[in-house]
């Protein structure tokens, strides 16, 4: 009911609008009493912007139209001498809808502030109207379109901050000239942020009218080109901040930088500039921030940074700057943060290093630097982060480095030897990173390092260590991963390696461990990867890790384990990879879980697993059952004959007869068994009675039509009134149509081709595997024609099929442009990468086109085969689904009940499936989906083999994702994105592919989540 009542206060604003002018040019009086004093223009104002907004929190209910003055009013300031409106502060009140008129009324308006809340659509014209306007902050909101044109007559305006919305297209030169009007925003703006939108094209070229400009940034957008910096952003000389950083400009930075003599900021990094570093950037004498990272500089670093004696923040990294890193690097004596990675820097570290007092964050990380790590290095006292890896450093570990407070040390990948230096104090109490794998590094794991406690994750993997686990490993009380791979360790793995409970990855691969599992790493409650192949543990498998209800992946292979595995480790139901092969186990897998759908080279090599993935033969490892007799030991007492041998004093039984209860127990069976047979032969005769009927009806249609002379043919069925498909196109000739059609791809239901129907027509035809498929028409028609109801944009159209007992086709359009996994994995050089904007584009027009099957219909139709090779796209990426709804073609029995046969593609199938016993629901198809998004996202296959490893891609992103790494991914291929729709896209795709059924949501849900991240901007490119 909030509309009507909005309407009314409209309308009695309006009126007391007419009201006020009509009585403002007299003054009335009646008998010495004054009437009352007509409405306030500026509160008038006011509550017509008031009664556009939603509200949701009341902040604007002091606001009230029988006020004489707003300057009581919340959020609203009055100038003290004139009691006119000078500051509205309306930031952070989750206000939402369009941005109201009224604001027109406030001639003294100085400040306004709208920003951090949730108002969208344009920017209305009319803003310039408030003369004395010089701040004006409408930042992170959801505004959309392109700038107002007499958002450039603001003659007052000081600040402009319009960033984080979806402001877009190109800015024009008039929003910064001064030809049209000798007082433009231009001339006397201040700040200027432009960040976070949508804005493209190259840089105006009157931004240099723009001379008081002190702060300029353009961050994040879609600028690109070659930036006039010559002549149109080195003449901004007052400039202190400069952010051009997350575009697309290219080309290099000519000289001329050094005018910028008050620049205390430049940042330019994730763009495509090349060339050599500008020398000049040493004469921006107050220079404290420079990020010239992720671009294609090359050359030598200049020697003129050295004078940036200001510097605190240095980041050149993901470049192609070579030479050696120079003594001078260590005159940065205030720099706090110096990233030179990933570059091709060569020689040693210099010792000059050590002089850098205040240095937090150092990162030189994948260069091509030798000879060993200074012992000056330790001298940064300040030093909390220190990251080397990737390069051919050699030498010891300086045992400075573990007396620091380091939060982070990374010197993977080296060519480091010695031992590890034992830990201080000061190290134990803040160390949560330590990296020391692919190094040459021997002897034991120092004592001290159980002191860790504030370890996070610890990687020794790769090294020559030659020694024991040390038992006190199940002290850290933090520590998540750990990672010992192929380090020569021996010995037996410590009991306590658990004792925290926060363990979540476990790999000992590639050691000499001996003896058995321990039982108590079924307490590693948190553990969802636990690895030990390739070492020499026997005894075996202990049930107790059954209890690890987190475990996705287990990897035992190339042990000595023996025995059987444990039944209950089928009700680990996050479980998605297991390898147990090349043991001695035998006897029956797991009834449930993924045990019976497990690869054959996961089980390979051992004695006789019960299973028919191995040619190995089936050993059971199950004791006879026992047969008590009471008269056992009676001598010569009816049928039962003793014969003892003195010699062997072995009890030896003659039984004439069966025992009675034998006797009952058999006739029970002879009855079920006769049962079963006479029914049986009863469905064979109505069986074989049906069949003998169709073959009736098949010859008299056969004679008829022999003496016609034309051959038989199948049924063809065409669907929708709009079709221009003709029964004549495959009426009589299928198989001939098959034989010139070309095959296209192969599914679980069979194989599609693509075919010629004459006119310029073509189609994709499945051939149904008939093995699999409902053997009655009456049957297969019901179901397909519900198939061929489905209308969706975002649902490809059935639009006919033919059938005959031998032969089912299903006939649909043909998409031209190829699947969503050719354009993701199998992308050709001549086109572009999919775009952020085209990924979420098809995200959310797959979920639209799911939701229609699961909603529309009663049962719901369910895709259950939902992977990329099944998402279709056309010119404009638009997402067509196909393939849906084809488990309803199969058997009654197998409808709900899927086989093993019909699985989804590999990382796909919902973990519930793995069990037979359940059925389909629309659940599964969110799995589907949600890991759909996390392959669109990141732009890899939802499982990976590698050389030592098997990745899956959920487990991956959940792990960086609570790591806060999520950034790191992101497919970088797609180019600039806003994080803030692609973290909560992320987000939602790990959401949707929850283990647990009743965790995920709706796709009706999901379509309502997606429509809240989803920006205006979006919205319009899928207009166009």
């Amino acid at each position: 009911m909030r509309l009507p009542n909005l309407l009314r206060q409209l309308v009695r604003v309006l009126l007391l609008s007419t009201l006020s002018c009509m009585l403002s040019p007299f003054v009335v009086s009646a008998g010495g009493a004054d009437l009352p004093t007509p409405l306030n223009d500026e509160v008038l104002g006011l509550i017509v912007f008031k009664s556009v907004l939603e509200d949701p929190a009341g902040a604007l209910a002091t606001w009230n139209e029988a006020d004489a003055t707003p300057c009581n009013w919340s959020h609203v300031e009055c100038g003290v001498a004139s009691s006119r409106v000078v500051r509205l502060d309306l930031a952070s009140l989750s206000l939402s809808g369009p941005l109201p008129r009224g604001l027109d009324r406030l001639p003294a308006l100085a400040s306004l502030s709208l920003a951090d809340n949730n108002l969208s659509g344009p920017i209305p014209p009319g803003l310039s109207l408030l003369p004395s306007l010089r701040s004006l902050d409408l930042s992170r909101n959801a505004f959309s379109g392109r700038l107002p044109d007499d958002l450039s007559l603001l003659s007052s305006i000081r600040s402009l901050d319009l960033s984080s919305n979806s402001l877009a297209g190109p800015i024009p030169d008039s929003f910064f000239s001064s030809s049209h009007s000798s007082a433009t925003t231009c001339g006397s703006l201040r700040y200027l942020s432009l960040a976070g939108n949508r804005f493209e094209g190259p840089l105006p070229s009157t931004l240099p009218q723009c001379s008081f400009l002190l702060h300029l940034n353009l961050s994040d957008n879609r600028f690109s080109g070659a930036p006039d910096f010559a002549n149109g952003l080195w003449p901004l000389s007052r400039l202190r901040v400069l952010d051009l950083s997350r575009n697309s400009f290219s080309g290099p930075i000519p000289a001329g930088i050094g005018d910028l003599h008050n620049l205390k900021h430049l940042q330019l990094n994730h763009n495509q500039f090349s060339g050599v570093i500008p020398a000049g950037i040493g004469l921006c004498p107050h220079l404290d921030t420079l990020d010239l990272s992720f671009n294609s500089f090359d050359g030598h670093l200049p020697d003129s940074v050295q004078y940036l004696s200001s510097m605190t923040f240095l980041s050149l990294s993901n470049n192609q700057l070579s030479g050696d890193v120079l003594p001078w690097i260590g005159n940065l004596t205030s720099v706090q943060h110096l990233d030179l990675s990933n570059n091709k820097f060569t020689g040693s570290l210099p010792p000059s290093l050590g002089g850098l007092k205040e240095l937090t964050y150092l990162s030189l990380s994948n260069n091509k630097l030798t000879g060993t790590i200074p012992d000056a290095v330790a001298e940064c006292s300040k030093l909390t982060e220190l990251r080397l890896k990737g390069n051919r450093l050699n030498g010891s570990i300086p045992q400075g480095l573990f007396n620091l407070g380091l939060e982070v040390l990374d010197l993977s990948s080296n060519e480091l030897s010695g031992a590890m230096p034992p830990g201080s104090t000061r190290i134990s109490e803040t160390l949560h990173s330590l990296d020391l794998s692919a190094n040459q590094l021997t002897g034991a794991i120092p004592p001290e390092m159980a002191s860790y406690f504030s370890l996070r994750f610890l990687n020794l993997s790769w090294n020559e260590l030659r020694a024991p686990l040390l038992p006190e490993f199940g002290l850290f009380r933090y520590l998540t991963v750990l990672d010992l791979r192929s380090s020569k360790l021996y010995g037996t793995i410590p009991a306590d390696m658990c004792k925290s409970g926060s363990l979540s990855v476990l790999q000992l691969d590639g050691n000499s461990f001996s003896g058995p599992i321990p039982d108590e790493i079924g307490n590693c409650s948190s553990l969802y990867l636990l690895s030990l192949s390739h070492n020499s543990l026997n005894g075996s498998i202990p049930a107790s890790l059954s209890r690890l209800k987190k475990l996705e992946i287990l990897k035992l292979e190339f042990n000595n384990l023996s025995g059987e595995i444990p039944q209950q480790f089928g009700g680990l139901d996050n479980l998605l990879a297991v390898n147990i092969s090349h043991n001695r186990l035998i006897g029956r897998l797991p009834m449930e879980g993924i045990f019976q759908s497990l690869d054959g080279t996961a089980l390979q090599g051992n004695l006789g697993l019960c299973s028919p993935l191995v040619l190995e033969p089936c050993k059971m490892n199950v004791p006879k059952p026992l047969v008590l007799d009471p008269d056992a030991y009676t001598r010569g007492n009816g049928n039962n004959m003793v014969t003892v041998d003195p010699a062997n004093p072995v009890v030896v039984r003659h039984r004439k007869f069966l025992s009675i209860s034998s006797m009952v127990a058999i006739s029970a069976a002879l009855v079920i068994a006769s049962g079963v047979l006479v029914i049986t032969l009863l469905n064979m005769s109505a069986r074989r009675r049906i069949v003998q009927l169709e073959n009736a009806l098949e010859s008299k249609c056969s004679s008829s039509t022999r003496s016609t002379g034309t051959p038989a043919a199948g049924k063809m069925v065409v669907f929708g009134p709009k079709n221009d498909l003709r029964s004549e196109d495959l009426a009589g000739s299928a198989e001939a149509l098959l034989a010139k059609a070309t095959e296209i791809g192969r599914g679980v239901f069979g194989t599609v081709y693509r075919a010629s129907m004459g006119e310029g027509r073509t189609v994709a035809i499945k051939k149904l595997l008939t093995a699999n498929i409902v053997q009655y028409h009456d049957d297969f028609d019901r179901e397909v024609r519900v198939l061929g109801k489905v209308r969706h944009p975002n649902l490809m159209p059935l639009r006919g099929y033919y059938w005959t007992p031998q032969l089912q086709l299903l006939i649909s359009d043909y998409a031209r442009h190829g699947s969503l996994h050719s354009r993701l994995h199998e992308n050709p050089e001549s086109m572009p990468p999919l775009s952020w904007a085209d990924r979420f584009h098809i995200v959310i027009g797959t979920a639209d086109g799911l939701a229609h099957l699961h909603q529309s219909f009663r049962p719901p139709i369910i895709h259950y085969n939902l992977k990329p090779t099944n998402i279709l796209l056309d010119e404009s990426c638009n997402p067509i689904i196909s393939d849906f709804g084809h488990a309803r073609l199969l058997p009654k029995l197998d409808k709900h009940i899927i086989s093993s046969r019909f699985q989804s593609a590999m990382g796909y199938m919902a973990p519930e499936l793995a069990c037979q016993s359940l059925r389909v629901n629309e659940k599964c198809d969110v799995y589907g989906f949600g890991v759909l998004i996390l392959e669109l996202v990141t732009g890899r296959k939802p499982v990976e083999y590698r050389d030592d490893d098997v990745v899956i891609l959920i487990d991956q992103v959940r792990l960086l994702l609570e790591q806060g790494k999520a950034l790191e991914c992101i497919d970088a291929s797609m180019g600039e994105y806003p994080e803030e729709e692609v973290l909560p896209v992320l987000k939602l795709g790990l959401v949707c592919a929850s283990q647990i059924p009743s965790s995920r949501p709706s796709m009706a849900e999901v379509v309502q989540i997606l429509q809240v991240i989803k920006t205006p901007v979006l919205e319009r490119m899928e207009a166009f």
